[in-house]
C-alpha cells in the first residue's frame, strides 16, 4: 500500500519550475511554472498540440526536460517512477499483442512481485477488484485485440489502478470513447478522488475540467492554473484556443475545430459558480 499524502498539509505532488519541453525539434511547452496538488484531481486541458501529453510524459519520467526542472513526489521524475502509475491512451498501445485482458491487468503487479516473482492471494485479489471496478470481469479471458477501443482503454485504466501507486496519471482516458466506457472511467476517477490520492488527467472536455479540483490550462505554455472557477473563463479559454469563446445564456460556447466532440459529450459548459459546492469528485 503506498504512503498516502498528508491531508493536513497537502502541498504539491508535482511542481514544474521554468520547465521547457521539446518534442521532435518543436517546443511542446515553453518555460512554465505549474503545480499538481498532493490530493484530488488535476485536469490538464488545452487544444490539440498544446503539450498536454508531453507534460504528463515528463511527470512520468518518460520525457526529459530541455530546460528547467520538474519535481515529482519530492524527487526527480526518474527517482519517483516506482511511485507513479501512468495510463497512456489506448491508441498508443499495440492492441494486437496475443494477451488476455486479465494478463494485461496483471502486468501492473509485476514491479511489486519482488525476487520470487510469484503472484500471491493479495495480487490476485487486487486484479479481481480492478477488473470489477472497470466492468471487465466478463471479458477477462478475451484477447486484447478482440475488444473495442473503449474496452481496451478500460483495461489500461485497470492496469494503472492495480499498481496501487502514490500518484496516478491518465492521458485522455475518456477521449473518443463510447458513452458506457467513458461513464465507467469517470466513476473510477470519482472513487479515486475520495481516497485522497493525487490523480492527474489530460482532457479535451471542459465538463471534465470543471469537475476537477485543480486545472492547468495549456497552449504550449501555462495560460492559467488553479481552481476551475478561476481558470475556465472566457478570457483564458479564448487565449488558449485562439478564437473567441462566448457566453450565451449563462453557458460558455467553445467549438475547437481541431477536436470534434464525441456524440453524447459536450463542449458547452456552465461557467463554475464560486458560491456553489464542487461536485463530489
Amino acid at each position: 500500500m503506498p504512503k498516502m499524502p498528508d491531508m493536513s498539509n497537502p502541498g504539491w505532488a508535482v511542481e514544474g519550475r521554468a520547465l521547457e519541453l521539446s518534442f521532435g525539434g518543436l517546443v511542446a511547452l515553453a518555460a512554465s511554472d505549474f503545480q499538481f496538488p498532493a490530493s484530488g484531481v488535476t485536469a490538464v486541458i488545452g487544444p490539440n498540440g498544446s503539450g498536454k501529453s508531453t507534460v504528463l510524459a515528463a511527470v512520468a519520467g518518460l520525457h526529459r526536460p530541455s530546460a528547467g526542472e520538474i519535481v515529482v513526489l519530492g524527487d526527480t521524475p526518474r527517482q519517483s517512477q516506482p511511485r507513479v502509475a501512468f495510463v497512456p491512451q489506448s491508441t498508443k498501445v499495440n492492441d494486437a499483442l496475443p494477451v488476455t485482458v486479465r494478463e494485461v491487468v496483471s502486468m501492473g503487479r509485476y514491479a511489486a512481485l519482488g525476487l520470487i516473482g510469484r503472484f500471491v492471494a493479495a495480487d490476485r485479489t487486487a486484479v479481481d477488484q480492478a477488473l470489477q471496478r472497470l466492468d471487465l470481469t466478463d471479458l477477462s479471458h478475451r484477447h486484447l485485440r478482440e475488444l473495442s477501443g473503449g474496452q481496451r482503454q478500460r483495461v489500461f485504466v485497470a492496469q494503472g489502478l492495480v499498481q496501487d501507486r502514490q500518484l496516478l496519471l491518465m492521458d485522455e482516458p475518456t477521449s473518443a470513447l463510447d458513452l458506457v466506457s467513458a461513464a465507467v472511467i469517470e466513476s473510477v476517477i470519482d472513487e479515486e478522488r475520495l481516497t485522497g490520492r493525487p490523480l492527474a488527467v489530460t482532457t479535451h472536455d471542459l465538463g471534465d475540467a470543471q469537475r476537477a479540483d485543480h486545472v492547468v490550462l495549456l497552449a504550449n505554455r501555462v495560460v492559467a492554473e488553479g481552481p476551475p472557477e478561476s481558470v475556465l473563463t472566457a478570457a483564458h479559454l479564448s487565449e488558449a484556443y485562439r478564437f473567441d469563446v462566448t457566453e450565451i445564456g449563462g453557458r460558455l460556447a467553445l467549438d475547437d475545430p481541431a477536436h470534434a466532440p464525441v456524440g453524447g459529450r459536450h463542449t458547452h459548459v456552465d461557467p463554475p459558480d464560486p458560491a456553489s459546492p464542487r461536485p463530489d469528485r
